[in-house]
């Protein structure tokens, strides 16, 4: 009885432990996006450009999104991680970032397979990764 019980356990941690690996990789898509939005929003203010973030529907250089309206000195990246990814930028068509330090209020969802996150910015904040459910991550 206790060796049954044990089994249990163990496969009820095991079942836990097994994440799907889309959303792990979007996941990923996300923080990275988030950091990669921070850090263009930090050098447009800083550089007093307007500048903006946009997603781009497939290119034949692999790009899936462009940052515009930034300095030349160090590109930020072009391209997901993971090439299924999408991203849609809802109310609008890019994502502004500056130069003022107020942005407006803005989300992007991002979809890699039947998986679904949404970073958004209060304008204020920084952006933040939140699920289908809406619970920040």
């Amino acid at each position: 009885m206790i060796v049954i019980a044990i089994i249990a356990i163990a496969t009820a941690v095991a079942s836990l432990a097994l994440r799907d690996p889309a959303a792990s990789k979007l996941e990923h898509e996300a923080t990275r996006l988030a950091s990669l939005l921070e850090s263009a929003r930090a050098e447009a203010r800083a550089s007093g450009l307007a500048a903006r973030w946009e997603p781009l529907t497939e290119q034949t250089d692999g790009s899936g999104f462009r940052f515009v309206g930034l300095a030349a000195t160090g590109p930020l990246p072009t391209r997901w991680l993971d090439a299924g990814t999408s991203a849609q930028v809802i109310g609008a068509r890019a994502i502004v970032l500056g130069p003022e330090p107020l942005i407006g209020e803005q989300r992007i969802l991002l979809r890699l397979d039947d998986q679904r996150l949404t970073l958004a910015t209060d304008g204020i904040g920084p952006f933040v990764v939140s699920g289908n459910d809406g619970a920040t991550r």
